[in-house]
């Protein structure tokens, strides 16, 4: 078998993840494809390139020198596409970043409308770790990354970084059923007594801070259920569990999101970029593609919209 562009990134996706259905999840293709795949490309290289075991997958020796060509010859073509004169913009793309956020369609359209002719492609993530580390080993060009108050995730040298939002609240959701439910805002601590999903995020401290904050509440939360977005909204309709989520986040059927009063858990947006990828001209057009979109769904959100108001010192610079 011939290799090709997508097996080099298959085997960067395996080594960056650590799992294979976490790799296969960021590549959009399904676990067993992607197990097959890597058979195929391990056999092409002539030996087992990563050992699996019941915490995930790590590279071998020959998966570390395949993983250091696969890297640069990726940076290679990466760095051609993006290169090309201001003639062929057409050839750009921009690899981007993004935590989880209820206005990333919007965010991708004002992005898009900022670098005409540029593609765009967009990496969901919510760990602060991932996206910190895509950038400084140049698979992201640039991302919006959610870092914990108590949490500080560093970015690497080369890379240069600004304040979006200083100050994020984090809410909770709620069944729509639950007792809570017909409040505007609720305490930590009458949320004691509940079970929690794990908060999106959680290995790079946004499960330790919500441990600390329940603790100055006066409990120890009771995280019991471990699960994507996806998953976790129906274990909250269901009435099983509360989540932390992000002040925009929509509610769903059986769901309510709600305030936590005094903003017990808070973060904060930042946006960084790869100086060698991205033009200074250029980094300010995507900053405020990004900071339109957060306000123009910050102040429609009937939950955030309250918060946001009051606060008109966190508020992006978007002239």
């Amino acid at each position: 078998m011939d290799l090709e562009v997508r097996h080099l990134r298959a085997i960067c996706a395996l080594a960056d993840a650590g799992s294979v259905s976490r790799a296969a999840t960021r590549l959009g293709i399904s676990q067993p494809a992607l197990s097959t795949l890597l058979q195929r490309i391990e056999r092409s290289f002539g030996g087992t390139l990563f050992l699996r075991s019941r915490t995930g997958v790590r590279p071998t020796p020959l998966g570390e020198q395949a993983l250091r060509r696969a890297r640069l010859t990726l940076a290679d073509l990466d760095g051609f596409l993006y290169e090309q004169p201001d003639g062929d913009r057409s050839a750009r793309t921009l690899r981007l970043g993004s935590a989880t956020m209820a206005c990333l369609g919007t965010l991708l359209a004002h992005v898009t409308a900022a670098l005409p002719g540029t593609a765009i492609t967009l990496r969901v993530d919510s760990s602060a770790v991932t996206l910190a580390q895509a950038l400084a080993h140049d698979r992201l060009d640039a991302a919006v990354v959610l870092m914990m108050d108590d949490h500080d995730v560093p970015f690497a040298p080369e890379l240069a970084q600004r304040a979006l939002v200083p100050r994020v609240p984090i809410f909770v959701a709620l069944a729509e059923g639950h007792r809570l439910a017909d409040r505007p805002e609720v305490d930590l601590a009458d949320l004691a007594e509940d079970a929690w999903i794990s908060p999106p995020g959680s290995e790079d401290g946004s499960l330790a801070s919500l441990r600390a904050a329940c603790r100055r509440a006066g409990f120890d939360p009771r995280v019991r259920y471990d699960a994507p977005d996806g998953a976790g909204i129906q274990l909250i309709a269901a009435g099983h569990a509360v989540r932390l989520v992000e002040p925009g986040a929509p509610s769903h059927a059986g769901v309510v999101v709600r305030r936590l009063a005094g903003d017990p858990q808070r973060g904060r947006l930042v946006f960084g970029w790869r100086r060698s990828r991205i033009s200074e001209r250029d980094s300010e057009r995507v900053y405020l593609a990004v900071a339109r979109a957060y306000t123009e769904h910050a102040v429609a959100s009937p939950t955030y919209g309250p918060w946001w108001a009051a606060h008109p010192e966190v508020h992006p610079r978007i002239e």
